[in-house]
Protein backbone atom coordinates (compact mmCIF):
# COMPACT_ATOMS: atom_id res chain seq x y z
CA UNK A 1 0.00 0.00 0.00
CA UNK A 2 1.00 3.19 -0.45
CA UNK A 3 2.34 5.85 1.89
CA UNK A 4 0.28 8.49 3.62
CA UNK A 5 1.94 11.58 4.10
CA UNK A 6 1.12 15.28 5.15
CA UNK A 7 1.35 17.70 2.59
CA UNK A 8 2.02 19.80 5.61
CA UNK A 9 4.85 17.36 6.66
CA UNK A 10 8.33 18.33 5.77
CA UNK A 11 10.48 15.30 4.00
CA UNK A 12 13.80 15.87 3.31
CA UNK A 13 14.80 14.69 -0.41
CA UNK A 14 16.79 10.95 0.45
CA UNK A 15 14.43 9.81 3.23
CA UNK A 16 13.78 6.38 2.49
CA UNK A 17 10.08 5.62 3.56
CA UNK A 18 8.47 1.93 3.55
CA UNK A 19 4.61 1.21 2.17
CA UNK A 20 1.38 1.93 4.45
CA UNK A 21 3.80 4.55 6.74
CA UNK A 22 1.68 7.48 7.81
CA UNK A 23 3.34 10.94 8.46
CA UNK A 24 0.85 13.18 10.03
CA UNK A 25 1.16 17.31 9.38
CA UNK A 26 3.80 19.45 10.74
CA UNK A 27 6.35 16.31 11.19
CA UNK A 28 9.96 16.72 10.34
CA UNK A 29 11.65 13.59 8.72
CA UNK A 30 15.74 13.88 7.52
CA UNK A 31 17.21 13.28 4.30
CA UNK A 32 18.57 10.47 6.37
CA UNK A 33 16.29 8.48 8.15
CA UNK A 34 14.65 5.31 7.15
CA UNK A 35 11.26 4.48 7.64
CA UNK A 36 9.83 0.89 7.78
CA UNK A 37 6.65 -0.42 6.33
CA UNK A 38 3.87 0.33 8.42
CA UNK A 39 5.22 2.94 10.94
CA UNK A 40 2.82 5.61 11.99
CA UNK A 41 4.27 9.06 13.02
CA UNK A 42 1.59 11.34 14.73
CA UNK A 43 1.82 15.06 14.23
CA UNK A 44 4.61 17.51 15.12
CA UNK A 45 7.04 14.81 15.78
CA UNK A 46 10.88 15.10 14.52
CA UNK A 47 12.92 12.47 13.12
CA UNK A 48 16.56 13.62 12.61
CA UNK A 49 20.05 12.52 11.58
CA UNK A 50 20.95 8.89 10.52
CA UNK A 51 17.88 7.22 11.96
CA UNK A 52 16.56 3.60 11.04
CA UNK A 53 13.63 3.23 12.24
CA UNK A 54 11.67 -0.13 11.53
CA UNK A 55 8.33 -1.99 11.01
CA UNK A 56 5.19 -1.32 12.20
CA UNK A 57 6.17 1.22 15.23
CA UNK A 58 4.09 4.20 16.49
CA UNK A 59 5.18 7.36 17.50
CA UNK A 60 2.63 9.75 19.01
CA UNK A 61 3.21 13.16 18.93
CA UNK A 62 5.81 15.38 19.78
CA UNK A 63 8.54 12.71 20.09
CA UNK A 64 11.82 13.79 19.01
CA UNK A 65 14.10 11.03 17.69
CA UNK A 66 17.57 11.31 16.11
CA UNK A 67 18.07 14.58 18.07
CA UNK A 68 21.86 14.53 18.07
CA UNK A 69 23.32 13.65 21.69
CA UNK A 70 23.66 15.80 24.73
CA UNK A 71 27.43 15.16 25.17
CA UNK A 72 29.82 18.31 25.68
CA UNK A 73 32.16 16.17 23.37
CA UNK A 74 30.26 15.60 20.52
CA UNK A 75 31.43 17.13 17.32
CA UNK A 76 29.57 16.69 14.22
CA UNK A 77 30.61 12.48 13.61
CA UNK A 78 28.58 10.12 11.81
CA UNK A 79 26.64 8.46 14.58
CA UNK A 80 23.36 6.56 14.46
CA UNK A 81 19.92 5.65 15.95
CA UNK A 82 18.52 2.18 15.48
CA UNK A 83 15.05 1.18 16.17
CA UNK A 84 13.88 -2.35 15.52
CA UNK A 85 9.86 -3.36 15.06
CA UNK A 86 6.87 -2.70 16.72
CA UNK A 87 7.48 -0.33 19.53
CA UNK A 88 5.40 2.02 21.28
CA UNK A 89 6.74 5.38 21.24
CA UNK A 90 4.55 8.09 22.93
CA UNK A 91 4.48 11.80 23.93
CA UNK A 92 7.15 14.41 24.40
CA UNK A 93 9.92 11.51 24.15
CA UNK A 94 13.46 12.26 23.40
CA UNK A 95 16.04 9.30 21.67
CA UNK A 96 19.48 10.28 21.24
CA UNK A 97 22.17 8.66 18.72
CA UNK A 98 25.72 7.51 19.43
CA UNK A 99 28.64 9.17 20.13
CA UNK A 100 32.16 7.87 19.14
CA UNK A 101 33.00 7.16 21.98
CA UNK A 102 30.60 5.11 22.72
CA UNK A 103 30.44 2.96 19.36
CA UNK A 104 28.66 5.59 17.20
CA UNK A 105 24.90 3.98 17.75
CA UNK A 106 22.30 3.70 20.16
CA UNK A 107 20.34 0.45 19.69
CA UNK A 108 16.79 -0.12 20.65
CA UNK A 109 15.12 -3.66 20.21
CA UNK A 110 11.28 -4.71 19.27
CA UNK A 111 8.29 -4.97 20.84
CA UNK A 112 9.34 -2.07 23.76
CA UNK A 113 6.73 0.41 24.99
CA UNK A 114 8.36 4.01 25.93
CA UNK A 115 5.30 6.00 27.57
CA UNK A 116 5.65 10.07 27.63
CA UNK A 117 8.43 12.09 28.57
CA UNK A 118 10.94 8.91 28.31
CA UNK A 119 14.46 9.86 27.60
CA UNK A 120 17.19 7.48 25.91
CA UNK A 121 20.20 8.85 26.04
CA UNK A 122 23.39 8.72 23.50
CA UNK A 123 24.34 4.63 23.38
CA UNK A 124 22.12 3.16 25.11
CA UNK A 125 20.92 -0.23 24.05
CA UNK A 126 17.43 -1.84 24.68
CA UNK A 127 16.37 -5.39 24.32
CA UNK A 128 13.07 -6.48 23.62
CA UNK A 129 9.65 -6.35 25.35
CA UNK A 130 11.03 -3.72 27.72
CA UNK A 131 8.71 -1.15 29.03
CA UNK A 132 10.17 2.45 30.68
CA UNK A 133 6.87 4.38 32.15
CA UNK A 134 6.61 8.01 32.31
CA UNK A 135 9.45 9.85 32.35
CA UNK A 136 12.01 7.29 32.92
CA UNK A 137 15.00 9.09 32.28
CA UNK A 138 18.40 7.05 31.00
CA UNK A 139 21.65 8.22 30.65
CA UNK A 140 24.10 7.40 28.40
CA UNK A 141 25.59 3.65 27.52
CA UNK A 142 22.70 2.54 29.58
CA UNK A 143 21.86 -1.26 28.89
CA UNK A 144 18.69 -2.84 29.31
CA UNK A 145 17.75 -6.82 28.77
CA UNK A 146 14.99 -8.56 27.25
CA UNK A 147 11.43 -7.77 29.52
CA UNK A 148 13.14 -5.41 31.77
CA UNK A 149 10.81 -2.64 33.27
CA UNK A 150 11.75 0.65 34.60
CA UNK A 151 9.09 2.40 36.89
CA UNK A 152 7.77 6.16 35.94
CA UNK A 153 10.02 9.00 37.14
CA UNK A 154 13.18 7.18 37.50
CA UNK A 155 16.40 8.38 36.45
CA UNK A 156 19.31 5.71 35.56
CA UNK A 157 22.98 6.67 36.17
CA UNK A 158 25.22 6.50 33.04
CA UNK A 159 26.77 3.24 31.88
CA UNK A 160 24.50 0.92 34.49
CA UNK A 161 23.44 -2.18 33.01
CA UNK A 162 19.73 -3.64 33.80
CA UNK A 163 19.41 -7.46 33.11
CA UNK A 164 16.68 -9.02 31.30
CA UNK A 165 13.19 -9.51 33.55
CA UNK A 166 14.55 -7.04 35.90
CA UNK A 167 12.45 -4.26 37.44
CA UNK A 168 13.06 -0.76 38.56
CA UNK A 169 10.46 0.91 40.81
CA UNK A 170 8.80 3.97 40.01
CA UNK A 171 10.53 7.27 41.69
CA UNK A 172 13.58 5.39 42.21
CA UNK A 173 17.27 6.52 41.56
CA UNK A 174 19.36 3.53 40.53
CA UNK A 175 23.23 4.30 40.31
CA UNK A 176 24.34 0.87 40.05
CA UNK A 177 23.76 -2.72 38.12
CA UNK A 178 20.71 -4.35 38.73
CA UNK A 179 20.84 -8.14 38.02
CA UNK A 180 18.53 -10.05 35.54
CA UNK A 181 15.22 -11.62 37.12
CA UNK A 182 15.83 -8.95 40.06
CA UNK A 183 13.47 -6.21 41.79
CA UNK A 184 14.66 -3.01 42.50
CA UNK A 185 14.00 0.24 44.46
CA UNK A 186 14.55 3.12 46.22
CA UNK A 187 16.52 6.40 46.56
CA UNK A 188 19.38 5.20 45.53
CA UNK A 189 17.88 2.03 44.39
CA UNK A 190 18.77 -1.33 46.52
CA UNK A 191 17.72 -4.97 45.64
CA UNK A 192 14.44 -5.78 46.85
CA UNK A 193 14.27 -9.45 45.81
CA UNK A 194 13.23 -11.52 42.70
CA UNK A 195 10.87 -9.95 39.81
CA UNK A 196 8.43 -12.55 40.19
CA UNK A 197 5.94 -10.78 39.06
CA UNK A 198 7.74 -10.69 35.71
CA UNK A 199 9.32 -14.13 36.08
CA UNK A 200 6.07 -15.82 36.02
CA UNK A 201 5.31 -14.43 33.08
CA UNK A 202 7.90 -16.09 30.86
CA UNK A 203 10.00 -18.77 32.95
CA UNK A 204 9.15 -22.10 34.32
CA UNK A 205 8.09 -23.43 38.36
CA UNK A 206 11.64 -24.97 38.38
CA UNK A 207 13.58 -21.92 37.04
CA UNK A 208 12.02 -19.70 39.49
CA UNK A 209 13.22 -21.96 42.24
CA UNK A 210 16.14 -22.48 40.95
CA UNK A 211 16.69 -18.75 41.18
CA UNK A 212 15.24 -17.97 44.55
CA UNK A 213 18.01 -20.10 45.77
CA UNK A 214 20.64 -18.38 44.16
CA UNK A 215 19.50 -15.43 45.35
CA UNK A 216 19.27 -16.43 49.18
CA UNK A 217 22.96 -17.37 48.29
CA UNK A 218 23.53 -14.31 46.42
CA UNK A 219 22.64 -11.40 48.53
CA UNK A 220 21.35 -13.02 51.91
CA UNK A 221 23.71 -15.80 52.98
CA UNK A 222 26.35 -12.83 53.91
CA UNK A 223 29.17 -14.58 51.23
CA UNK A 224 31.59 -12.71 49.13
CA UNK A 225 29.56 -12.10 46.30
CA UNK A 226 32.04 -12.98 43.31
CA UNK A 227 33.11 -16.09 45.63
CA UNK A 228 29.79 -17.02 45.87
CA UNK A 229 28.84 -16.95 42.01
CA UNK A 230 31.61 -18.65 41.14
CA UNK A 231 31.24 -22.05 43.49
CA UNK A 232 27.48 -21.99 42.28
CA UNK A 233 28.65 -21.65 38.44
CA UNK A 234 30.52 -24.98 39.23
CA UNK A 235 27.51 -26.51 40.58
CA UNK A 236 24.68 -25.44 38.58
CA UNK A 237 23.17 -26.79 34.88
CA UNK A 238 20.94 -23.97 34.94
CA UNK A 239 20.87 -21.61 32.47
CA UNK A 240 18.94 -18.66 33.94
CA UNK A 241 21.37 -18.94 36.96
CA UNK A 242 24.55 -19.09 35.16
CA UNK A 243 23.04 -15.69 33.84
CA UNK A 244 22.46 -14.46 37.14
CA UNK A 245 26.07 -15.34 38.41
CA UNK A 246 27.91 -14.42 34.87
CA UNK A 247 26.13 -10.93 35.83
CA UNK A 248 27.08 -10.53 39.01
CA UNK A 249 30.91 -11.40 38.01
CA UNK A 250 31.03 -8.85 35.19
CA UNK A 251 29.66 -6.15 36.96
CA UNK A 252 31.81 -2.84 36.96
CA UNK A 253 29.45 -0.18 39.01
CA UNK A 254 28.66 -2.99 41.47
CA UNK A 255 25.61 -4.14 42.47
CA UNK A 256 23.44 -2.24 45.09
CA UNK A 257 22.19 -4.86 48.03
CA UNK A 258 22.30 -5.03 51.85
CA UNK A 259 25.86 -6.38 52.78
CA UNK A 260 25.33 -8.80 55.56
CA UNK A 261 28.05 -9.89 58.09
CA UNK A 262 28.96 -13.74 58.60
Amino acid sequence: MASHISPHAIVEDGAQIGNNVTIAPFCFISKESVIGEGTTIAQNTCIYGKTTIGRNNRIFSHAVIGSIPQDLKFNGEDVELIIGDNNTIREFTLFNPGTKGGGGKTIIGSHNLFMGYVHLGHDVIIGNHCILANAATLAGHVEMGDFAVIGGMTPVHQFVHIGEYAMVGGASALAQDIPPYCMAEGNRASLRGLNLTGLRRGLERSDIDALKSTYRELFESGKPLKTCALELLETTTNLHVKNLCNFVLKTKRGIPYERKNL
